[in-house]
């Protein structure tokens, strides 16, 4: 059986980034005009607007997801997490404001990734679906199996809509 060594990225990292870098902008420029505006700009206000500016850059900053065999990590500004997903143990959905997919696995290693990485990466979830038939074969996949049903049929979902509208059939 051939090891594949290739690994998966989410294409869409880059693009969120710059999305994230540009919304700090614009409220650091927002708050520097409005301030100008009313002749109270002063060093200071400019140090506690650079700063919630800066705190708004971390809170939007993307996680870079990728995917290899076996395993899938989540990488932020300071930490990576990564599970062996060949071993993983549950799969939940985390409905919510912001929606989440929770992978955890034997070892107690715990990933989240929002839905819409695996909508815009067929790579990345082909990967993990590929993966968690090994670990349902395993024996060790003991919930899970209704939240990855789910995201099946809502990526069938969407690549279908995907395929009409592209063909001009929608």
């Amino acid at each position: 059986m051939g090891q594949h060594t290739e690994t998966a990225h989410d294409r869409r990292w880059s693009r969120d980034l710059i999305d994230s870098v540009r919304c700090a902008g614009v409220l650091l420029c927002l708050l520097l005009l409005v301030d100008r505006a009313a002749d109270t700009l002063s060093p200071w206000r400019i140090v506690l607007w650079c700063t919630l500016a800066g705190l708004l850059f971390l809170v939007l900053y993307p996680s870079r997801v990728s995917v290899g065999e076996g395993w899938l990590a989540s990488r932020r500004l300071l930490r990576t997490r990564r599970v062996r997903t060949d071993l993983l143990l549950s799969v939940r959905c985390r409905d919510g404001v912001s929606p989440r997919l929770v992978f955890r696995d034997i070892h107690g290693d715990r990933v989240e990734i929002g839905p819409q990485v695996l909508l815009d990466n067929p790579d990345i979830w082909h990967r993990l679906t590929e993966d968690t038939h090994k670990s349902l074969a395993n024996g060790t996949l003991t919930c899970g199996a209704t939240a990855l049903r789910q995201m099946t049929e809502r990526i069938d979902q969407e690549t279908a809509a995907t395929v009409f509208k592209v063909s001009g059939l929608s």
